[in-house]
């Protein structure tokens, strides 16, 4: 469905009401590239769409997109099931399409992009100060952080990773 759209581009929404973009292709010579060592907070790092139908979803995008699939092997209560990385016409991944189950269970049905940050504990305690909510955080084991999912004060939804 058509939200909006204006010249080159256009706001759209999904068939579960997720909304995206779409612009004309920028030339790879036209992004700057990012230099080895450099830090990635601040920066996009990737988006994921987390949905009750994603092999719908992923056949929408593989048609309005051009995206080609790269199955990943997911694992929920004993059954073995299928999320998906996204590649763009290079073969490199660029984002992901997940059911609404496992380990991503409750999360929201948007596009989640996913942020560096310097310091995790210190990011989450700011989230809460400034009045955003955390919706899921995620460590391993070894009580290292791995993600978080927030909501911000006007309601939008991203995820935080180590930086």
């Amino acid at each position: 469905m058509l939200v909006q759209s204006g010249g080159d581009w256009a706001a759209l929404l999904d068939p579960n009401g997720a909304a995206f973009g779409i612009i004309p292709v920028v030339s790879p010579d036209a992004i700057p590239p990012v230099e080895p060592g450099t830090s990635r907070i601040g920066r996009i790092a990737w988006a994921d769409l987390t949905i009750p139908d994603a092999d719908r979803t992923r056949d929408f995008y593989v048609d309005v997109v051009g995206w080609s699939v790269l199955d990943i092997e997911m694992e929920d209560a004993g059954e073995k099931y299928h999320d998906y990385g996204m590649a763009g016409s290079d073969g490199q991944p660029a984002a992901g399409v997940c059911h609404a189950r496992g380990a991503n269970l409750g999360l929201p049905p948007v596009w989640l992009i996913y942020l560096p940050v310097g310091d995790s504990d210190e990011s989450l305690r700011r989230v809460q100060e400034e009045g955003g909510a955390v919706i899921r955080a995620v460590t391993e084991s070894d009580a290292v952080f791995r993600y978080a999912v927030v909501r911000d004060p006007v309601g939008a939804c991203f995820a935080m990773i180590p930086g």
